[in-house]
């Protein structure tokens, strides 16, 4: 068993590390003292379960190998007058019959994995390190169950395509997994070796986001899709230390997702205007407050950013907060799906309320659920161990 962490040095590396420019006192959490008794009962339950990656499931409609990741288009449906024939769009129904399983294995992943480097980082107990790094092998490393670095096969449509750029969004799953990879290794538990064919694996796969066409496609989006694709970029480039992908996604945060996703009030357009407003209001906010999150800690302001008819993320976080402290207050139309789920504990609130020095955004974050059994939840809720974040 490890030393346990000093908590008032972990409270305030908590409160200012991460955060450059922010001024001390300003606004302050314990995340510490808040999460370890979840993140400690949680990471105990994932010590008993086994790696699981996409080769241990294969759909017949995958044009894909054994080692490809395949996922499904949520909103796309049998056509009633032609059964056999192409699928049929309803935007905002994920239909229930859609192979999911490869997408269940990585949000598994994505929950597991920074679990238990989030117990290892807290109580230096090396078990924990020990179990996500198998999870790590078996997905990166092994050659009889590693995943292969590219998304080409997934949100298929059946009768009219194989794989499409927005099956990318997928991968927002392993943003935290990467931030967690570091924690993990520093434990010791990956030999060097390891970590390098991890890292390696990590750059094949911003590789193929970045010059493939389904990645083109993904990245020149205008919605949520587009942030994610920055976002994962971001983060895929900062483990494996690409300095020049993390200048580009400064550049494209300024010059395309801000002007395009962000109105002068505040407000994302783009996502109001879907069937589900809330969710993917929110859902988008994650995206842009941990893009800035990650690019800021390296180099470039984005959370001071703001074009010159006052579009940013700070009047983003700040349009997004009435309604996430008390959604009765929302606009528009309630989600036709899962409005009740939301909000969860937005990590806008907590990366916004320190860079922004704002004790509200704080308190009102420390006071929602952080976790859900909700599929819908987890898989738009992506960002679980703020432990590991700041």
């Amino acid at each position: 068993m490890g030393g346990r962490v000093n908590r008032r040095a972990f409270v305030g590396s908590c409160s200012l590390a991460a955060f450059p420019g922010l001024s001390p006192g300003k606004a302050t959490i314990d995340v510490g003292g808040l999460d370890r008794s979840r993140v400690l009962g949680d990471a105990g339950k994932f010590l008993g379960k086994k790696p699981v990656t996409p080769a241990a499931a294969r759909s017949p409609r995958s044009a894909g190998g054994p080692n490809d990741f395949f996922s499904e288009g949520d909103y796309w449906w049998p056509d009633p007058k032609n059964p056999g024939g192409p699928y049929i769009r309803r935007d905002g129904m994920t239909n229930p019959d859609n192979f999911v399983e490869h997408r269940n294995y990585l949000m598994r992943l994505s929950v597991e994995v920074p679990a238990l480097a989030a117990a290892w980082k807290l109580t230096r107990e090396r078990r924990y390190a020990a179990h996500a790094a198998a999870h790590l092998r078996a997905w990166f490393v092994t050659a009889a169950s590693r995943m292969n670095p590219n998304l080409q096969f997934a949100q298929a449509i059946h009768g009219r395509s194989t794989g499409r750029g927005t099956g990318i969004i997928d991968t927002i799953h392993l943003v935290e997994v990467a931030r967690a990879i570091p924690v993990i290794a520093e434990s010791g538990a990956l030999s060097k070796d390891e970590l390098a064919q991890i890292k390696q694996w990590f750059s094949m796969y911003v590789e193929w986001m970045t010059e493939s066409k389904n990645g083109i496609e993904e990245r020149d989006a205008r919605n949520n899709h587009a942030t994610c694709w920055v976002m994962q970029v971001a983060a895929f480039a900062e483990f494996t230390g690409n300095g020049k992908l993390m200048n580009e996604c400064a550049d494209r945060f300024r010059s395309a997702i801000v002007p395009a996703q962000i109105d002068p009030d505040g407000s994302q357009p783009l996502e109001a205007s879907r069937t589900k407003p809330y969710g993917y209001c929110l859902f988008n906010l994650e995206a842009l407050a941990t893009l800035c999150r990650i690019v800021s800690a390296n180099g470039h302001d984005l959370w001071g950013f703001q074009t010159g008819d006052g579009r940013g993320v700070r009047n983003a976080i700040e349009y997004m907060f009435p309604f996430i402290a008390d959604k009765k207050k929302w606009k528009h139309p309630p989600d036709v799906m899962y409005f009740d789920e939301w909000p969860m504990r937005q990590e806008a609130l907590l990366f916004g309320g320190l860079a922004y020095g704002r004790q509200d955004y704080l308190d009102v974050w420390r006071k929602l659920p952080a976790g859900s059994n909700v599929d819908e939840v987890v898989r738009n809720y992506f960002i679980r161990q703020p432990v590991l974040w700041i």
